[in-house]
């Protein structure tokens, strides 16, 4: 088992107050008393849990992949969202950025440039996700509680993405020394390649920069280009052998998230984990004579038993219209998904593409329509043929081979051709692209708008909007009160949901499309 690692980082905001407390514990290690490559093992994994927890529990559920109708003690996909919860993942990020920074200063004391890459990574990881879910956070005083900061300012979401920018391109550059990663073993994803996980780092710059695209300010498509016209300097994916995935053996710790969740068959594929409409709207197409289908779907999902015909529930219905809205609804592939040593994902070559599809076609950088198409056809294979090697554990086989893609890419579904709005093209393939990736695809649809998705009856929660944000927990707002309220008024709301993040279409536009505007 890992040993149970204990923060001594100062706080990034309030909800972590008690985390740089040392525990006296004799059977656990203090932070302190480690090495690099201990913090580097509990933090990598329990990061890439999280990532398969945060899709299926909060993902999923937000972006309309699935819908848990049935059960109003889950209630996300109303957009029912508790204080508690806001807590756990605002925690959750801080907790283990916290290490990764200790991880790093522990790499400085021990010289090893390996680990202090890594970290930096790792880094920049989980504060982009914190970032993306909460607007405004700490970045530049976070962590320096030593220092007397113990209510941090939070810094603009503009200035974060600076500093993180910064933070990818100082670990760009200790990556290339090409230092050794002596603990090779623990590394279940790249085996202590450094030159992979540079291409990782380079490749998360990338999904940043695409994140802060729509800003003007930020300069992105100069960075974009440099970033393409000089791959020995800025290596990113170039196929899916690059994939940032971990791969878990299925033996103790390094096993699937739900496994230690005691998530059974029977429970997975209960009305808990059902497809939602709005999923099968975009894989299933079907005009009287056409009938097509995502190659993808049958890996990440499977019909109810005696049912024929693919079926989704309702996301957002009224509680007493669940029953109707999620009978004989599809469920996720349990084979697939949730099987001991099921892989966890980071990242992959077909978001790459995906972003250099978007930029060509926008002009951000060189290539325009025709370099745009090529980028997109090579992604849309990429995301086929990386779940291709999932099919073998599906019960039902359907196999995504160089045909199936082919047809793919000629149909009303993913079809160049086929869509006068290329760009809605591209976002909408990589939002599905992005299917079982963390909190990708809830970030990507806030900045895009793409697909739009029908606000149910039941959303009024959040009086009928789509969820733009987390609130900041009553912890943070209670701890650093006058940082928080400076941090509001920029972000240009009040501590809601609907307070839009600097980047999203609702804060660059005003608007946030849906397909039933009330």
């Amino acid at each position: 088992m890992f040993p149970t690692i204990v923060a001594v980082s100062a706080l990034i905001g309030g909800c972590t107050h008690d985390f740089e407390k040392t525990n006296t514990d004799p059977n656990k290690m203090l932070v302190g008393e480690l090495q690099p490559y201990g913090m580097f093992e509990n933090l990598f994994y329990t990061t890439a849990k999280n990532n398969q927890q945060y899709a299926y529990y909060w993902c999923n559920e937000l972006v309309q992949f699935t819908a848990c109708t049935p059960m109003t003690a889950q209630e996300r996909h109303r957009y029912k969202i508790a204080d508690n919860q806001y807590s756990s993942i605002w925690s959750n990020y801080c907790t283990k950025a916290g290490n990764a920074v200790h991880m790093y200063k522990l790499a400085d004391k021990y010289n090893s440039d390996a680990c202090k890459a890594v970290a930096l990574t790792l880094k920049v990881y989980l504060l982009s996700n914190l970032t993306d879910i909460f607007g405004d956070i700490p970045y530049k005083e976070a962590y320096r509680g030593d220092e007397g900061l113990d209510h941090p300012v939070f810094d603009s979401q503009k200035e974060v993405y600076e500093q993180m920018f910064a933070e990818l391109e100082r670990a760009n550059e200790l990556y290339a020394k090409n230092p050794k990663f002596e603990k090779t073993s623990m590394d279940l994803m790249y085996n202590g390649d450094m030159k992979l996980w540079r291409k990782f780092n380079n490749s998360i710059y990338l999904r940043l920069l695409c994140r802060v695209s729509g800003r003007t300010e930020m300069k992105v498509g100069e960075k974009m280009q440099q970033i393409v016209d000089n791959p020995n300097m800025y290596p990113v994916f170039k196929s899916n052998a690059d994939n940032a995935t971990v791969r878990n053996t299925g033996v103790d710790p390094y096993y699937n998230q739900f496994r230690p969740l005691d998530v059974d068959k029977s429970k997975f594929t209960s009305n808990s984990y059902i497809l939602a409409e709005q999923f099968l709207k975009m894989t299933v197409y079907s005009d009287g004579t056409v009938n097509e289908q995502d190659p993808r779907l049958t890996t990440w999902a499977t019909k109810r038993s005696g049912v024929d015909d693919w079926k989704g529930t309702i996301s957002g219905c009224l509680a007493e219209d669940a029953g109707v809205a999620g009978k004989d609804a599809s469920h996720l592939n349990y084979e697939v998904l949730v099987r001991d040593d099921a892989h966890a994902f980071f990242m992959d070559y077909a978001e790459v593409e995906f972003i250099l599809a978007e930029a060509a076609l926008k002009g951000l950088i060189s290539g325009g329509e025709t370099a745009a198409r090529q980028h997109y056809e090579t992604a849309v294979t990429a995301s086929c043929q990386k779940w291709a090697e999932y099919e073998v554990y599906s019960k039902v086989k359907a196999p995504i081979n160089d045909e199936n893609i082919t047809k793919f890419l000629n149909s009303h579904l993913a079809g160049w051709d086929n869509e006068q709005n290329k760009e809605k093209l591209i976002c909408e393939q990589k939002f599905l692209a992005l299917f079982w990736i963390g909190m990708e695809a809830y970030h990507e649809i806030r900045r895009t708008g793409w697909p739009l998705l029908t606000i149910g009856e039941g959303t009024f929660y959040n009086n009928y909007q789509f969820p733009q944000r987390m609130a900041y927990c009553s912890s943070t707002t209670g701890t650093n009160p006058d940082n928080v309220a400076v941090a509001l008024k920029r972000m240009g709301g009040d501590n809601t949901m609907r307070t839009p993040v600097w980047w999203s279409k609702m804060a660059i536009t005003g608007t946030f499309p849906v397909a039933n505007p009330r």
